[in-house]
C-alpha cells in the first residue's frame, strides 16, 4: 500500500511539473543571452529555445529535466577549452544545435555532449565538428541518439576520440547518425541491448564500429566504408548483424568485419564488397552466416583458430581473390548451399545444386598465409597447378572442408 501511494505521488508530481513548465528564449538581445544562464534559471521540465547565433560557452551542466532546442541552427563554440555540454539528469532533450571546438586533453575525454548516469534522454538533429569525443554516454540507459552529424578532423589515433561512445550503457537506440573522420565511429564497451541502425560510419582512422564485452546488441542497415581497420566485434555474445554494408576497408590490417571471441550470434544479409578481408573470424563458435554477399574482396572469409560449430549457408561468394582461408587441418564448421563464382561443376538432375562438392580453400591461400611474399605469384600458371593438385589430393587443407551442395546460380535474397 505504501509503495502504491509513493508511485501515485511520483506520477502526480511529474504531471504537475509538466503542466507548469515554462518556455524561455535565449538570444543575443534577449533578457537571457547565454545557454548556461537559461539552464540555471529554468525549472524542471521547462523548455529552452535558443535562437540563431554563436554562443561561446563550455562546461554547460544540466542537472534537471529540460528540453533544449535550437531554432535556426545556433552554434555553441567551446573554444577548445573543455567539454561543452554535460547532462546529469533524466528526461533531457537536446536538439538542433551545432557544437564546435571541443577541448583536447591527454588525461580527460572531453566530449561535445556527455550523458552521465541518466535515462530517457534524447540527443537528436545536432551537428558536431572540430571535436575530441562527440557524444559520450557514461552509465546511461533508455535513451536515443538520433540523426546527428559528427565530423572530426582526426589525424592520429593518440590525440583523437570517438564519434559516439557508450560505456556501461544499456537499452539505447543509436540511429540515423553520420560519423566520419574520428578515431572509432561508434564505440561500445560493457553496453547491452543496444540498437545501432541506419548509421553511416565512413573515413574513420580505426574502426567504423568497435565494441567489446557487450551482449544482446543489434546492428542493422548501417554503412561502414573506408575505415582504417573496418569493424571489430570482440568478446561478446548474442549479437545480431543484419543488412549492413561493409565496403572499401583496405589495408594490411584491415577487414570488413573482425569477429573475435564471439558466440551464439548471427550475420545475415550483409554485403562485403572490396575489402582486404571480408570477415576475419578468431575464436568464433555457434554462429550462423546466412544470405550474405562477399564480392571482390581479397579474402572473403578468413577463419583462424578456435572456430567451431559455425554454419555458412546460402551465401554468395563472388569474384574474390580467395573465397576462404583456413588455418589448421581440422574443420568443425559447416558449409552448404552457398554460391561460389569459381565453381564449375554440373547439375545433371537440374535441382539447382551441383552434383560435385566444391572445395573453397585454395592451396595458394594456405601458402600466402605462411609466406605473404608469395602473393606476387598470384594469377600465374604455378598457382593454378598448386590449387588443382590440392583439390585432387587434399594435403594441407582440411579434407572435410567442402560445400556438398553448392548452388548453381547466384542466390537472390
Amino acid at each position: 500500500m505504501i509503495k502504491l501511494f509513493s508511485h501515485i505521488t511520483m506520477v502526480f508530481f511529474l504531471m504537475t511539473s509538466v503542466l507548469s513548465a515554462q518556455k524561455t528564449e535565449v538570444c543575443k538581445t534577449c533578457e537571457i543571452s547565454t545557454i548556461a544562464r537559461a539552464v540555471e534559471k529554468a525549472k524542471p521540465f521547462d523548455t529552452i529555445e535558443v535562437r540563431a547565433g554563436t554562443y561561446k560557452e563550455y562546461n554547460i551542466g544540466i542537472t534537471k529535466p529540460l528540453t533544449i532546442t535550437g531554432e535556426g541552427n545556433p552554434v555553441i563554440d567551446g573554444e577548445h577549452k573543455g567539454e561543452i555540454i554535460t547532462i546529469r539528469s533524466d528526461n533531457v532533450t537536446l536538439a538542433g544545435f551545432t557544437l564546435v571546438n571541443v577541448g583536447t586533453s591527454y588525461t580527460t575525454d572531453y566530449a561535445a555532449i556527455r550523458v552521465v548516469k541518466s535515462k530517457d534522454f534524447n540527443i537528436r538533429n545536432n551537428t558536431l565538428e572540430r571535436l575530441f569525443f562527440g557524444i559520450y554516454l557514461e552509465k546511461a540507459r533508455q535513451g536515443k541518439v538520433l540523426n546527428n552529424t559528427i565530423k572530426g578532423d582526426a589525424v592520429n589515433e593518440y590525440n583523437s576520440g570517438n564519434g559516439i561512445q557508450l560505456w556501461y550503457s544499456n537499452n539505447v537506440e543509436v540511429s540515423g547518425n553520420t560519423v566520419q573522420n574520428v578515431r572509432d565511429g561508434i564505440y561500445l564497451e560493457f553496453s547491452d541491448n543496444i540498437e545501432i541502425r541506419n548509421n553511416k560510419s565512413i573515413d574513420n582512422l580505426r574502426y567504423g564500429l568497435h565494441f567489446m564485452f557487450s551482449n544482446h546488441d543489434t546492428y542493422t542497415e548501417n554503412l561502414f566504408e573506408n575505415n582504417g581497420a573496418g569493424v571489430a566485434v570482440m568478446f561478446s555474445k548474442f549479437i545480431k548483424m543484419r543488412d549492413n554494408t561493409f565496403r572499401k576497408n583496405w589495408g594490411p590490417s584491415s577487414y570488413g568485419l573482425l569477429l573475435k571471441e564471439i558466440t551464439d550470434s548471427e550475420l545475415t544479409r550483409n554485403t562485403f564488397e572490396s575489402n582486404t578481408q571480408g570477415v576475419r573470424a578468431e575464436g568464433v563458435s555457434r554462429m550462423t552466416f546466412t544470405e550474405n554477399d562477399f564480392a571482390n574482396n581479397g579474402y572473403a572469409v578468413k577463419i583462424q583458430g578456435a572456430c567451431y560449430s559455425n554454419t555458412f549457408s546460402r551465401n554468395n561468394f563472388l569474384y574474390n581473390t580467395f573465397d576462404l582461408s583456413y588455418s589448421g587441418r581440422i574443420n568443425e564448421n559447416n558449409f552448404d548451399h552457398n554460391y561460389w563464382s569459381d565453381y564449375y561443376g554440373y547439375d545433371l538432375n537440374r535441382d539447382g545444386t551441383g552434383d560435385v562438392p566444391y572445395r573453397p580453400v585454395k592451396l595458394f591461400s594456405h601458402m600466402t598465409n605462411r609466406i605473404p611474399e608469395a602473393i606476387v605469384l598470384l594469377r600465374s600458371t604455378f598457382t593454378g597447378l598448386l590449387d588443382f593438385s590440392e583439390k585432387v589430393t587434399p594435403v594441407f587443407t582440411p579434407p572435410g572442408l567442402m560445400d556438398n551442395a553448392p548452388e548453381m546460380k547466384k542466390i537472390i535474397w
